[in-house]
Parts: C-alpha cells; sequence; structure tokens
C-alpha cells in the first residue's frame, strides 16, 4: 500500500514472528512426545531381549522360574510401552487441537483482510490448509517421524551381536532411506500439481453451490456439471498419479525390508553353524531390524500427508507474511458519528484509471448523506472504504478525527451500522441476525431496531416469530424481506454512522417510505447517515449530496445546490429531485421524480419511481459499482 495510507501494518518479519509464536503453545506438547518416543523405542528391545535370553538362558537351563520371572517382566515392561504408546497418541492429538485453536484466529483474520482486498486465489485455502496441519499432527504421520531418529540406535544394537549382521542392517537401511528420498522426489511435483488442481475443483464446487437457483433457471445444470466434472477428473487423474508413485515405492520399501529380514535371518544361521553367535542373536538381531526399518516404511506409507502438511504450511506462513494485520490501536472513545475523507484515492491491478481520486467530504452527527453517480462511478467501493473493508493508496478515513487504523476494529465496529446490497443473511434466528450474534444482546434492543426500520409487526408474523430460522436451514425471505433485516441489523445499538448501500433496491413503496422513515429517525438519534443512491426516492432525507463520476468527486454540499448544478450542466433538462418532503408513489414527471440527468456527454443517472422495478448498485468486477438492471422511462 502507498506512504500515505495512514495505516499501521505489522512488518513482514514481525508477521513471521507472529506465526512461529503461536505455534510456541504446541511446542511442549511435542517435547513431550519426544520424551515418551524415546521410552517407548526403548522398550521395543524387550521383544527382541526376552527372545535372545530364552534361547541362551531357559533352553539351556531348563529352568522355569527363569523363564516365568523374564515373563513376568515381558509383561509389565509391554504394560508400561503400552500406557507411553496411548499417552503419545493422546498427547498428538490434543496437540493438533491446541495448535489449531492457536492459528484459527489469526487465519480467519487474515481471510477477511484478503476477502476485502480481493485478493485472488485465497478465498477459503487458508482453513482448509490449517486442517491438513491439524489432521497431520494429530494423526501417525507424526509419530513415525519421531520413531525415525531411533534408527541408528537399533543399528548400533545389532553392531554389538556381530559386526556382519550390523553393516548387513546398515546396508538395508540405507537401501529404504534412498528408497523415501526417491518417493520424495516422484511424488512432489505431482502432489503439488494435485494441490492446486483440488484448489481449482473446490472452487468451482463452492460456485456451484452458491449460483445453483440460477443455474437451474438459466438452464445450465448439464452444462455446469460437465464443467465441474472436468476439473473433478483432472483433481481424480492428478491423485492417481500421486498414488501410483507412492504405492509403488511403498510396495518396494515392504518388499526390501523381507527380504532384508529374510537375509540377517539367514545370514545368522550360518554365523551360529560357524559357532560366531548363540541362535538368540540370529532372532533377535532380525527383529530388531524389522523394528528399525518400520519408521521408514510408515513414513513412505504416509508421505502423502506429510507433503500435504509441509505445502500448507508453506502457504499458511507465506499468507501471515502478506497480509497487512493492523497493529493493536489505544482504546478510543466511543464514536460521536463525526465522519470524514481526505484525499481518498483507489487503484487496483488491471486498471488504468483509479477506483477512486480526490474523494474528500466532512459529515457531522446528525446530518445524511447521498452518494449519488452514474453506473461504475465507484459508489459501492466508496462505502467499503468508509468501513475500511478495502484500504486506500492515498488519504484516509477519519472518524472523530482519528484514522480507521487508530479504532480497535470490532469495538468500532459495534457503532458503526452497514447495509450491503446484497444484505446476506447468516444461518440463524430473525433476533440473532438483528443482534450481529451478540451473545450478550438484550431483547429490547433488537426489537427496538425492527421498530426504528418499521420491521416488527413483520417478524410478528413469522412462524416463530424473532426465533424464526434463516440462512440455510431456514425459511426462504424474498429480497426485500432480506434488505429490511439487513436494515435492522445495520441499525441494532444506536450507531453512531450508518451506512446504507442502496437500502431500497428491492423495496416496494411500503418499504421505501420505512427507508425513509428509518433515516429521519437515525438522524434524530444524532447518527451520521451517508446513503448510497440509484434511486432518487432513498435521497428524500438526506441534508448533503456528494456525486461521484468515473471515480473522481464532481460535486459535494447541500442537497439542493448540488441537485442544481447536476441539472443546469445536464444537456437534457429534468425536473428537480424530489425534495425532503416529498412522498413516494406512483411515476409522475409532475410529482417532481425525473426519468433522466444527463451530465454533459458522461454515463447518465438512471432514476425510477418505486413502482417501476427493482435496480441495485452492485460492485463490477469487486470493486466498481454495476446495475442489475437500468431502465428508462418516458
Amino acid at each position: 500500500m502507498g506512504e500515505d495510507m495512514g495505516r499501521k501494518s505489522v512488518a513482514p518479519a514481525a508477521k513471521d514472528t507472529l506465526f512461529k509464536d503461536s505455534v510456541q503453545a504446541c511446542r511442549q506438547a511435542l517435547k513431550s512426545v519426544m520424551i515418551f518416543s524415546m521410552f517407548v523405542n526403548l522398550l521395543m528391545l524387550t521383544g527382541p531381549f526376552f527372545m535372545l535370553q530364552v534361547y541362551d538362558r531357559v533352553l539351556s537351563s531348563r529352568s522355569i522360574p527363569t523363564l516365568v520371572a523374564l515373563g513376568i517382566l515381558v509383561v509389565v515392561l509391554y504394560a508400561f510401552m503400552a500406557i507411553l504408546d496411548v499417552l503419545r497418541s493422546r498427547i498428538v492429538a490434543r496437540a493438533g487441537v491446541r495448535l489449531d485453536d492457536t492459528l484459527a484466529p489469526r487465519v480467519v483474520d487474515a481471510m477477511m483482510i484478503h476477502s476485502a482486498n480481493k485478493t485472488p486465489n485465497v478465498g477459503s485455502l487458508p482453513a482448509r490448509d490449517l486442517d491438513t496441519i491439524r489432521q497431520f499432527v494429530s494423526g501417525p504421520g507424526l509419530i513415525a517421524l519421531f520413531d525415525t531418529p531411533w534408527v541408528p540406535v537399533y543399528l548400533l544394537v545389532i553392531f554389538l551381536f556381530h559386526p556382519v549382521l550390523g553393516f548387513l542392517s546398515l546396508a538395508g537401511a540405507v537401501i529404504l532411506f534412498i528408497l523415501m528420498i526417491a518417493n520424495e522426489r516422484l511424488t512432489r511435483e505431482p502432489m503439488a500439481q494435485l494441490s492446486a488442481q483440488a484448489n481449482v475443483s473446490h472452487a468451482t464446487t463452492e460456485e456451484l453451490y452458491q449460483n445453483a437457483e440460477l443455474i437451474r433457471a438459466l438452464g445450465m445444470s448439464e452444462t455446469m456439471r460437465n464443467r465441474w466434472m472436468g476439473e473433478h477428473d483432472k483433481t481424480l487423474v492428478d491423485g492417481l498419479t500421486v498414488s501410483d508413485r507412492n504405492g509403488a515405492i511403498t510396495g518396494l520399501t515392504k518388499a526390501v525390508r523381507l527380504v532384508l529380514q529374510s537375509s540377517i535371518l539367514g545370514v545368522g544361521a550360518y554365523l551360529v553353524i560357524q559357532q560366531q553367535i548363540q541362535p538368540g542373536v540370529m532372532i533377535a538381531a532380525s527383529i530388531i531390524f524389522a523394528r528399525a526399518v518400520a519408521p521408514v516404511e510408515q513414513t513412505i506409507a504416509h508421505w502423502r500427508n506429510v507433503l500435504g502438511a509441509r505445502k500448507s504450511w508453506e502457504r499458511l506462513q507465506s499468507l501471515m507474511i502478506n497480509t497487512p494485520f493492523p497493529g493493536e490501536p489505544l482504546q478510543l472513545p466511543d464514536p460521536k458519528g463525526h465522519i470524514s475523507a481526505d484525499g481518498i484515492a483507489l487503484v487496483v491491478k488491471g486498471r488504468d484509471a483509479p477506483l477512486l481520486q480526490g474523494i474528500q467530504f466532512e459529515l457531522k452527527p446528525g446530518e445524511a448523506l447521498g452518494v449519488l453517480g452514474p453506473t461504475g462511478a465507484g459508489k459501492s467501493t466508496l462505502a467499503k472504504v468508509l468501513i475500511g473493508a478495502i484500504l486506500p493508496q492515498k488519504g484516509r478515513v477519519q472518524i472523530d478525527g482519528a484514522a480507521l487504523d487508530q479504532w480497535d476494529r470490532d469495538r468500532l465496529g459495534q457503532h458503526v451500522g452497514y447495509l450491503t446490497q446484497d444484505s446476506e443473511l447468516f444461518s440463524g434466528t430473525v433476533a440473532e441476525n438483528i443482534s450481529r450474534f451478540d451473545e450478550n444482546a438484550d431483547s429490547r434492543n433488537i426489537i427496538e431496531a425492527a421498530k426504528l426500520s418499521e420491521l416488527h409487526n413483520y417478524i410478528l408474523d413469522l412462524p416463530n416469530g424473532y426465533d424464526t430460522p434463516l440462512g440455510r436451514n431456514g425459511i426462504p425471505v424474498s429480497g426485500g424481506q432480506r434488505q429490511r433485516i439487513g436494515l435492522a441489523r445495520a441499525v441494532y445499538g444506536k450507531p453512531s454512522i450508518v451506512i446504507l448501500d442502496e437500502p431500497n433496491a428491492n423495496l416496494d413503496a411500503t418499504g421505501e417510505a420505512a427507508v425513509i422513515t428509518c433515516i429521519k429517525r437515525l438522524k434524530e438519534q444524532g447518527a451520521a447517515v451517508i446513503v448510497i443512491a440509484h434511486r432518487p426516492s432513498a435521497i428524500q432525507a438526506v441534508d448533503k449530496i456528494l456525486y461521484l463520476r468515473d471515480g473522481k468527486q464532481v460535486a459535494f454540499g447541500p442537497r439542493d445546490e448540488v441537485l442544481k448544478k447536476i441539472l443546469v450542466n445536464s444537456p437534457n433538462k429534468a425536473t428537480p429531485l424530489p425534495t425532503a418532503g416529498a412522498k413516494t408513489g406512483a411515476p409522475s414527471t409532475t410529482r417532481g421524480v425525473p426519468t433522466q440527468i444527463k451530465m454533459s456527454t458522461q454515463p447518465e443517472i438512471q432514476t425510477q419511481s418505486p413502482s417501476q422495478g427493482d435496480t441495485s448498485d452492485k460492485p463490477e468486477n469487486g470493486e466498481a459499482d454495476a446495475d442489475q438492471s437500468q431502465r428508462k422511462t418516458s
């Protein structure tokens, strides 16, 4: 971001430290796993040494008491080993959960920051990467890695039995390690391709889910299903490549291990015949070798999980380094509602002209501002900049004289109301959506917000009133109902700043009248209200108007003066926009609703009466504004 952005972002090195510090929470657990692994691997020698003692002492002495004593000792040692192994498994499982608990909040924050900044190829991938890391840490692959360093210890024990058996075991271990390295080399690139293709397939799946209704309505089901199947088939092919190569190495490793075990038995038998070792040594060496190479074989079998976890770890670390996390701000007093923009400029990659340039205005508590402009003027983008969802390259937004980066965002959000164009609702009850899922919400505040948006009676008519579920498992609601509930959510808690983006886009005349009344009441409460408008009825209650064109500020000032300036510069004269006391109703030029206003040869501002249909001011390519529909009236 630019030098004038005003945001105190964490330096890359500091952000990397923050990521590493979040891992400290499970390091102690991993140290415990390492200690337990030491004792477990030492106790694994119980079986071979028991076999050695049976052959060398019990059989030669024919002593039953010795056999019983050895048997009891073996049972005790194995029981102790089992307890340690269970504890080790429980520790790694909880270490994975602890790692997830410490990283998840920061990962979610990073996802929301990149989502607001429209960063490509992020989406929900960090959450899936975190799941991959947690599953690896909690699984057998990590335990196999902790057991691998004990391979030299087992080989040393075999060397103590006889050098020939030691060198044979060492050669076998070297072969298995070579196979493990070959497996890593052979599966690294296909695994990277599989990961990338899986992300593409997942993104396509999310796209289908979110647009299922539109796809069915336009008869695109078969086409989109085939498109998804194409991406899915590529994922399956890449998965088969990784599985085939890993499976081939795993099978070869198992065969080599069995051959080496048999070779040790064969060489051991020869040494027994030559009377260089005892028969028990032959059996013990074979068992110890099998135990020595078991971690290597398990690591190869779980190598796909190892690579996936490593790739996910790298992506998460890169995400943390490249995320502009804000610093910890000083707690400021509750905002009064004085909001201003000072030279806001916003540029995005791939676009020559800036989305916003030279935006400068001031709004005091109790005042309402209407933001007007043609399609693509940057109205919705400006709304996102004002709430801090998008960071400008130049200039800054100030609330009560303090820049946005000086505020605690969650605390500031409690005093800001924001209604988006889509007015998306979350899975939960009507009351939970209005209260922004505040666990300590007062029912009186919820009802007050509903009454302020004139939604109380409608909610009471729902099957369960305020407890009616919405979202995925709730009742279906229309676009207008969703927008009204979103308005109640925006005004919940008596916010000092309220930003409404096309609040009447999906409403009828009654709904529009409720919005206008709500704006007037908010002004009476001392709130600063900003209304992004495309239809004239939405600006009846505003005091000032900010007019944008091509991302630039054309005019700002008192409502009537700006409207007069727009009309004076328009080649096609139109009747004035409705005054603050005008009523919404059927389209009529005698009522003061213009059919169109033009600024020279620039794009026109389409206006219409509420009864003429719905329009909506949506962002184009995630940044610029675009209309769902435009209609001209005569």
